[in-house]
């Protein structure tokens, strides 16, 4: 777990983030994955599922630039600066099915990201569980709501049943592996599992 002074203090990523007008600095760890997998195509619809502050939506929506589509969903609302004409921001818990029955609506969808975190107790085995919840989760929207051929992403905390979540996401995807972005804070045991071509 990385140490609270870490968190305070910005890093490169951090100050790279402030510069290019992203709202945090989580946006490298897609433009990573992006990079390597080639997870946003042209033209895309995008669910960006515990978007807040809207890191990951701003840069789908400057990839996209100006087509597709991007549906965000979050409790807390997306930054002030974070806006598009191709943009849906929906408020809500990601549990309720009037939220996931928004989110249907605005679909399907041919890639699925999470960023998400459950909030952290200090407790990894408490944290971990958490963070598997939310996994478990986001795999069901992208099951439920992804075109055949789309792609998904979502993190996950290092020890939360990565092994089961893969051999359920190789059901689902005809490719499905775990990657951890440089970006990700030396100190943190979150990484990301990916999959690639929904069934």
């Amino acid at each position: 777990m990385a140490s609270s002074s870490e968190y305070e203090k910005p890093d490169y990523w951090s100050r790279k983030a402030f510069s290019e007008g992203y709202p945090a600095r989580s946006v490298y760890k897609l433009q990573e994955i992006d990079a390597k997998f080639g997870m946003i195509r042209k033209n895309s619809r995008v669910l960006d599922l515990g978007a807040a502050p809207g890191s990951w939506t701003v840069f789908l929506l400057r990839t996209l630039n100006g087509a597709g589509h991007v549906t965000a969903i979050d409790l807390k609302p997306l930054a002030k600066s974070v806006k598009g004409d191709n943009l849906l921001f929906i408020q809500g818990d990601l549990y309720d099915s009037s939220i996931r029955e928004q989110a249907l609506a605005a679909g399907p969808y041919d890639l699925v990201v999470c960023d998400a975190a459950p909030p952290t107790t200090g407790n990894r085995v408490i944290d971990t569980a958490r963070s598997s919840g939310l996994v478990e989760l986001a795999i069901y929207y992208a099951q439920t709501m992804l075109s055949p051929g789309g792609n998904f992403a979502v993190k996950i905390f290092q020890g939360g049943d990565q092994q089961s979540f893969l051999k359920t996401m190789r059901s689902v995807f005809t490719s499905a592996k775990g990657f951890k972005p440089e970006a990700c804070r030396s100190g943190s045991f979150e990484t990301y599992l990916i999959g690639i071509g929904k069934k």
